[in-house]
C-alpha cells in the first residue's frame, strides 16, 4: 500500500492522509486549510475525488473535516465513516463553513462588480455541504467495520472533543497484512467532561499529532483558578471579560466551569452571553450524547442534569441581539471564532480591545497567521475590518485548557504500545513541535521517526516475521524551502488583505488606480507561484 501525506504535516492544519489498497483509496480526515495557508484550499487537487471510496473521520473539527463539500462538489460520493457524535456535529459545523464560503464569495463578488471584474464562486456552498450528510455512517467506538476489500478499521476514543477518535486500520493484501494507527488529535489526561485517550496495544506504522510537541501546559486547575480571578478582576473594575473560543469542545467545558464556579459561589453574578449559533447548536448536541462523558461527569449530572447551563446564561442567536451586547460594559462574552480569524469575537474585539479595562482570554492554539496569533504574540496594533485598532486591553493565555495533550501526554499515550512501530510518522504541528517531539519520541522510547513534507508519499510493505522494516522515504522538499515558501505565501495573504482594506476607504481616482495596480501585481505573483 502508499501512504501520501495531503496536509497536516509540519502545520496545524489541513489534515488529510490517503491510502492506497489493493481494495480501494480511503482518506483519513479531509480538513480544510486555516489561517495563512488557505490559499491551499484552491490548489488543483493530486487525486480524483471521484476516485476515492470512503473517508475515515477522526473528529469533527473544520482542519480535519472541512473540506469534505468541496470533495463532493468535485465528484467524491464515497461513505464518510465516524462516530456518531462526530457526525452530528459535522453536520453542524460544515454547513457554518459553508454558510461563511457563501459569505466571502458574495462580499468579495459585489467588489469585484463594483471595479467591472467577475464575480467569485464560494469554495463550497450550503447546498453542497447538505450533499455531504447522506454519505455519513457513524460507527461505534471499538467496533470494527469492514472500509474496502481487504481493509478494516476501529475508532478508539480519542478524548479530544466529542466523538473524537483514534482510528485503527488493518490492511490486508496479497503479500501479508499492516497495522495503521492515526492517533487524530489527542485530548487530555484527567481533563474536563470527556475520557481519556484510549490506549492502543500494537500498530506497525503511527501517524502521532504533535500540536503541543514541545511544550507543557499548565496545570488545568492553575488555569480554572486564573479564570476565575480574572473574571473577579473584571467585575471590580466594571470591564467586560471578551473569550474567543472554538464553537465545540472548548465552550461547552467553558460553560461547565462557569456553572461550577457559580454553584460554588466563587464568581459574582455577572452576565455571560455565548454569543455563537454554532456553539449554542454544539452545546446541544453535547446534551445528546452522554456515551462519550467520563465517569466524573456523569456522577455530577446525577445532581445537576444539565451542567453547560445557569442562572446569568444567555444563548444569543440573532445578529441584532449580538450588536446590543457592545453597549454593556460589565459582562462575559463567549463567541467564535477560536483564533479570531472571523465569526462575531472579531466585532467584539473592534469595539473592545483599545479599552484598559476589556479582558481578552485566549484558551485554546492559536495558529500563525491568525489575528489570535498576533494579539498572543504582543501585537500593540491590529487590523479589523480594515480599521487600525490599539490594543488597551489585557491579554491574558491560559494553557491549561487546551484540548490537544502536551508533550508528556502524548509520550504518555505512545507508551501504551506493547512493541515500537516499524515507524512513526510525528504529524500535525508547526515545524518546531513536530521536531522537537521526533527527537524527544527517538529519545526516550528508541523508536524511528519521521516528519514528512506535504504531498510526500510512501511504500508500506507489509511487514514479514520480525521488526518491521519501513521502506527508504522519497525525496521531499527540503525543510528550509519548504519554511520559504510558507513565509512567502504567508506574506502575500497579508499583503492581499491589506489591499483589501484599502478599498473600503474613499480615495481620489489617481489612488484608487494605484490601488488596482498593486492587486493586479498580487495576482500576477500568485498566479506565478500555484503555476
Amino acid at each position: 500500500m502508499r501512504l501520501t501525506f495531503l496536509g497536516g504535516v509540519q502545520t496545524v492544519t489541513g489534515s488529510s492522509y490517503l491510502m492506497d489498497t489493493q481494495g480501494g483509496r480511503v482518506l483519513v480526515d479531509c480538513g480544510m486549510f486555516q489561517g495563512h495557508m488557505e490559499e491551499r484550499n484552491w490548489r488543483t487537487l493530486s487525486f480524483d475525488p471521484t476516485t476515492i471510496d470512503a473517508i475515515l473521520l477522526t473528529h469533527a473539527h473544520i482542519d480535519h473535516s472541512g473540506f469534505i463539500p468541496r470533495l463532493v462538489k468535485l465528484g467524491f460520493s464515497g461513505r464518510v465513516i465516524a462516530t456518531a457524535a462526530s457526525l452530528d456535529l459535522c453536520q453542524i459545523m460544515l454547513l457554518d463553513s459553508a454558510h461563511l464560503q457563501e459569505m466571502e464569495a458574495e462580499h468579495i463578488s459585489k467588489r469585484n462588480l463594483r471595479k467591472g471584474r467577475s464575480p467569485v464562486e464560494p469554495l463550497y456552498t450550503v447546498a453542497d455541504a447538505a450533499k455531504a450528510f447522506p454519505l455519513f455512517k457513524p460507527v461505534g467506538y471499538r467496533q470494527e467495520v469492514e472500509v474496502v476489500p481487504g481493509m478494516k478499521a476501529t475508532f478508539h476514543d480519542a478524548g479530544h472533543i466529542l466523538g473524537s477518535s483514534i482510528v485503527q486500520v488493518r490492511v490486508e493484501e496479497d503479500d501479508g497484512a499492516v497495522n495503521l494507527v492515526f492517533s487524530g488529535d489527542l485530548g487530555r489526561y484527567h481533563g474536563l467532561i470527556l475520557r481519556d485517550p484510549e490506549p492502543v496495544e500494537q500498530a506497525d506504522v503511527v501517524l502521532i499529532e504533535s500540536t503541543y510537541g514541545n511544550r507543557l501546559h499548565k496545570g488545568q486547575t492553575d488555569s480554572e483558578e486564573e479564570l476565575i480571578e480574572i473574571i473577579n478582576r473584571a467585575y471590580k473594575e466594571k470591564g467586560k471579560v471578551l473569550i474567543p473560543s472554538f464553537a465545540v469542545g472548548r465552550t461547552q467545558e467553558l460553560l461547565y466551569l462557569l456553572n461550577k464556579a457559580r454553584n460554588e459561589g466563587r464568581i459574582p453574578h455577572i452576565p455571560v452571553f455565548l454569543d455563537s449559533p454554532l456553539a449554542i447548536a454544539a452545546t446541544e448536541i453535547f446534551q445528546r450524547h452522554h456515551e462519550c462523558f467520563d465517569e466524573e461527569t456523569l456522577e455530577i449530572m446525577k445532581r445537576d442534569y444539565d451542567p453547560f447551563t445557569f442562572p446569568g446564561l444567555k444563548m444569543v442567536r440573532a445578529t441584532e441581539e449580538s450588536k446590543v451586547l457592545n453597549s454593556i460594559d460589565q459582562c462575559v462574552i463567549i463567541a467564535g471564532s477560536g483564533m479570531c480569524n472571523g465569526g462575531r469575537i472579531k466585532h467584539h474585539l473592534k469595539h473592545g480591545l483599545w479599552r484598559h479595562d476589556t479582558h481578552v482570554i485566549f484558551v485554546g492554539f492559536q495558529a500563525q497567521g491568525t489575528l489570535g496569533r498576533r494579539l498572543v504574540d504582543g501585537a500593540k496594533k491590529v487590523k479589523i475590518y480594515g480599521e487600525e485598532i490599539e490594543v488597551g486591553a489585557q491579554i491574558h493565555t491560559l494553557g491549561g485548557f487546551s484540548a490537544h495533550a502536551d508533550q508528556s501526554e502524548l509520550l504518555r499515550w505512545l507508551g501504551g504500545f506493547k512493541t515500537p512501530p516499524g515507524v512513526t510518522f510525528v504529524v500535525h504541528g508547526e515545524e518546531s513541535a513536530s521536531k522537537a517531539f521526533a527527537e524527544k519520541v527517538e529519545e526516550v522510547l528508541g523508536w524511528r521517526t519521521h516528519l514528512p513534507s506535504i504531498r510526500e508519499s510512501v511504500d508500506l510493505a507489509p511487514h514479514a516475521i520480525g521488526p518491521f522494516h519501513a521502506p527508504e522515504m522519497e525525496p521531499a522538499i527540503p525543510p528550509e524551502v519548504q519554511e520559504r515558501f510558507e513565509e512567502i505565501e504567508g506574506v502575500l495573504y497579508r499583503l492581499r488583505e491589506e489591499v483589501d482594506s484599502l478599498y473600503r476607504h474613499p480615495y481620489s481616482p489617481e489612488t484608487k488606480e494605484r490601488i488596482n495596480h498593486l492587486a493586479r501585481l498580487l495576482r500576477r505573483v500568485e498566479k506565478e507561484l500555484k503555476g
